[in-house]
């Protein structure tokens, strides 16, 4: 399956006392990359929540650090559908810092695994056949 990116900027807010990005940032930026990934396919969470009663909710995930971003580093975040089920799909991102206009070094990798639930109850469910449609769409 294709491989979607998007932009970050480091902001003070992301760094911690060192000057470098604090390690659980990046976790925010996969989140953000995967949501706009899904914009990018038509699938508004909000809207996908309130027409289906569903959400997507992460499961699971595994990263590894490669090096530091630092403040001001433009980073390129991207995500990719590696397992795709009725109820879960797994995906790989990585965080690559930009220079000259190209990804230049891996910053960190992960492995995030993504369910779908029923957004009142919690409870696991099967992800809507047209939003698994989207999601096979090259």
């Amino acid at each position: 399956m294709s491989v979607f990116t998007w932009p970050v900027r480091v902001y003070w807010e992301d760094t911690d006392a060192g000057g470098i990005v604090f390690y659980a940032n990046y976790l925010k930026f996969f989140e953000r990359a995967r949501t706009e990934w899904l914009r990018s396919l038509g699938v508004e969470q909000q809207r996908l929540r309130d027409e289906t009663g569903g959400m997507f909710v992460v499961i699971g995930t595994e990263l590894r650090y490669h090096r530091p971003a630092r403040l001001d580093d433009v980073l390129q975040v991207s995500a990719r559908i590696t397992e795709l089920g009725r109820a879960s799909m797994t995906l790989q991102q990585e965080a690559w810092r930009v220079g000259r206009g190209v990804p230049e070094d891996l910053l960190c990798a992960g492995t995030i695994r993504i369910g779908w639930v029923d957004a009142a109850q919690m409870r696991p469910g099967r992800i809507p056949a047209s939003i698994i449609h989207l999601l096979q769409s090259p």
